[in-house]
């Protein structure tokens, strides 16, 4: 059987000498035996532990508890490993999600893509999430809670073909911005706005004024939008007026 000192199995777990001395001293991870020279020796039985107290606190188990669970006869190490197994494969899949999610909000940032608040969220644990969507409901009341609701019945698919269809909305607004905001074109490509936003929610016309003046106003929708032509926030705010005026007509 393979022997290790503290400094071998430190190297070879990742993990200070300090913190296996500690280890020690609250009986977490005792030696499986003393050297003549008082050296602690670990053997496999001991790497194993090791193992699974650092799996432990990786799920964030307080040292106490760990200790707890490792010294009940009833511990499976086979049943643990595999439970390990199961929430680290969770784990990876929130954040590849997570990943995603950064990858998708750099694009949207960039102008090359729009994005919801929802999805501003994705991959974020239940808790958090739902925290946010609680958050947006206070502010946005029921379109909130539509908006939510409509984005999760989407597949992967369609969501990322609603967000391309909505950066090309906005960069073929800044293309033709020298025809004039009041111009059919842009006057078309609002209506087109209009109803991309039923992707999400069913926009009133409050609702379409409000988002016309954050897209000046408002220091995110602004620097999203300068990124795409540095004239397309004021450009965004008049065309909205224009559009949302004829609107109050009908």
């Amino acid at each position: 059987m393979s022997h290790y000192s503290v400094k071998q199995l430190a190297d070879l777990a990742g993990v200070s000498r300090r913190t296996l001395h500690y280890y020690d001293e609250i009986a977490l991870l005792v030696p499986a035996d003393t050297g003549e020279n008082g050296y602690r020796i670990y053997n496999e039985e001991s790497l194993l532990r090791l193992q699974q107290i650092l799996l432990f606190r990786e799920l964030g188990l307080e040292l106490s508890q760990i200790r707890q669970i490792l010294d009940n006869p009833d511990f499976d190490p086979i049943s643990a490993l595999q439970t390990h197994r199961q929430t680290l494969q969770s784990r990876i899949k929130r954040l590849q999600t997570l990943i995603h999610t950064v990858d998708v909000t750099i694009l949207h940032l960039t102008g090359e893509v729009t994005m919801s608040e929802h999805t501003l969220f994705e991959g974020f644990d239940e808790e958090q999430q739902k925290e946010y969507e609680k958050e947006a409901i206070e502010r946005w009341g029921d379109t909130a809670k539509e908006s939510i609701r409509l984005w999760d019945s989407y597949s992967d698919k369609r969501k990322q073909q609603i967000l391309q269809e909505g950066s090309q909305i906005y960069t073929t607004i800044a293309e033709k911005m020298e025809l004039g905001a009041e111009s059919p074109e842009i006057q078309s490509l609002l209506h087109r706005w209009h109803q991309h936003l039923r992707y999400f929610y069913e926009p009133t016309v409050e609702i379409l004024a409000g988002l016309g003046q954050a897209y000046h106003d408002h220091p995110d929708f602004n620097a999203t939008f300068t990124k795409i032509h540095p004239d397309l926030p004021a450009f965004l705010k008049e065309a909205v007026v224009i559009y949302v005026d004829e609107l109050r007509k009908e």
